[in-house]
């Protein structure tokens, strides 16, 4: 390998899989290979939904191991949820999923001290019943947090275990509805009105800080050679994927697609007004004192639990199938809670149909089209309302992660927003781990110098608009009447 390449392994961590992937990073090069992947199934215990953090951190170490030498480590994560440590640093308990029940009700008695139009005016945050605010109040009577003497949320707690050193590092400290977007400090003010001990947190990292090396016990079990530092990313996975949107200049929308999808714009300051929070937009922070603001869209769950309960057809048949239905028969809203629960799915987007008085997609294709039209319809509501909220132009749409396969779903976002998507890369998250790792040792240059990396190195695929654009302003039209 040319001395000026070097090797950096992601751990990108998801709620069902994880892996840990090898970046090889140049001046002119970057490569990304799969080094190790590993289930994260949740396991449901007498006391609710935990996730098995033990057998996600075995499956980091195994995925080090297959990894060879590196330069560097870095992990990323889902949000909000956090292990509790006592005083000599040992587990408390393996930690709370975000869907556990324990979190009912309790965003009610928040409000009734922070009233929600003041939590957002003070975290930016739009409202989810996981955040870590509302996981904190409702286990504040539990003696596991009577006992605790350091949270760490999931990223800090597997980068912790592997040098010994505590932090917490500051894009995914921004998804607890404790930080303040302006100042991207921690909001005293609301944490002392909910009677919540900021003490319990590690002091802010910010991404391409050092978090450490890795311990001689993990070398031995790794087989690695050291010293092998370990740095902070964009720890929350949607931070990395925004660091890895291929854009140059400023006018640009992205839509991060998988399991969800969430569309919205990189900012300088977040927005904070009444009308944001009444949009459902919400200011999370992001590399170099960006906003990532955007809204949670279902994403492409609805696909992927019709395509389970059909029995797993060929996902590319099935697109094709969809391709010749003609666009916008039906449409429902893909952002809807009742949508949330897996099973069912066809019969559920049907009825929805049916209620709404619009024709009934019966077949696979035609549910498969109908589902496609109404992602693309939501991306394109989610586009509009940012610009209008944050008074800031788009002239282009980028869509990163697993959607980006989905060339149906592209070209349809294209029409739907009237504007040229240009797709890719897939992996992005396991890129902008990589790149904020190969940044700060010195390989690669701003925020900007990373996205033309990517830009060089990545295949991408522009699609332009096409067809009518009035005909997606009837359809939704049409959601909204309903």
């Amino acid at each position: 390998m040319s001395a000026h390449v070097k090797s950096y392994a992601a751990v990108d961590l998801g709620a069902s899989s994880g892996r840990v992937m090898v970046g090889r990073v140049g001046p002119d090069s970057l490569e990304l290979t799969e080094a190790h992947r590993f289930p994260n199934r949740p396991v449901r215990v007498p006391e609710g939904l935990r996730w098995d953090i033990l057998a996600l951190y075995g499956g980091v170490l195994d995925g080090l191991r297959a990894a060879g030498r590196v330069d560097s480590v870095g992990i990323d994560s889902w949000a909000v949820d956090y292990g509790l440590l006592d005083a000599d640093g040992a587990l408390l308990g393996n930690p709370v999923h975000y869907r556990d029940a324990r979190t009912e009700g309790i965003a009610e008695k928040v409000w009734a001290t922070v009233p929600a139009e003041e939590l957002y005016a003070a975290t930016g945050l739009q409202y989810a019943p996981f955040n870590t605010l509302y996981q904190l109040t409702a286990a504040r009577s539990s003696d596991q947090l009577a006992h605790a003497r350091r949270l760490l949320l999931i990223p800090d707690l597997l980068t912790y275990w592997l040098t010994g050193e505590q932090g917490t590092e500051l894009t995914n400290a921004s998804t607890t509805q404790l930080i303040d977007p302006r100042t991207r400090a921690w909001s005293y003010d609301v944490a002392s009105r909910l009677g919540i001990d900021l003490g319990l947190f590690a002091p802010l990292r910010q991404p391409g800080d050092a978090a450490g090396v890795l311990r001689p016990q993990v070398l031995e079990e790794t087989g690695l050679s050291g010293p092998v530092p370990v740095t902070a990313v964009g720890s929350h996975d949607t931070a990395s994927a925004v660091a890895a949107v291929p854009a140059g200049g400023e006018r640009f929308a992205y839509i991060c697609t998988g399991t969800w999808s969430l569309a919205g714009l990189e900012l300088d300051a977040p927005v904070l007004t009444e009308e944001s929070r009444l949009a459902n937009f919400t200011n999370e922070l992001g590399l170099d004192g960006t906003v990532r603001y955007l809204r949670n869209i279902m994403g492409l769950w609805l696909l992927q639990e019709c395509v389970r309960a059909w029995g797993d057809p060929d996902l590319g048949a099935l697109l094709l199938d969809a391709a010749k239905v003609p666009a916008l028969q039906s449409v429902v809203d893909a952002g809807d809670a009742a949508f949330l629960a897996p099973g069912r799915m066809p019969e559920r987007i049907a009825e929805a149909c049916r209620v709404s008085g619009q024709p009934v997609p019966d077949s696979p294709a035609e549910i498969t089209r109908c589902i496609l039209d109404s992602l693309a319809l939501a991306h394109r509501r989610a586009v509009e309302d940012a610009q209008r909220l944050a008074d800031h132009p788009v002239d282009v749409v980028y869509v990163v992660g697993g959607g980006t396969r989905n060339a149906l779903l592209c070209q349809l976002t294209a029409d739907a927003c009237g504007l040229p998507v240009v797709a890719g890369p897939t992996e992005a998250a396991a890129f902008g781990n990589v790149l904020v790792q190969a940044r700060a040792h010195g390989l690669v240059g701003d925020l900007a110098g990373m996205r033309r990396l990517l830009t060089r190195t990545q295949p991408l695929t522009r699609y332009e608009p096409q067809g009518d654009p009035g005909r997606w302003r009837e359809a939704q039209d049409r959601l909204a009447m309903r």
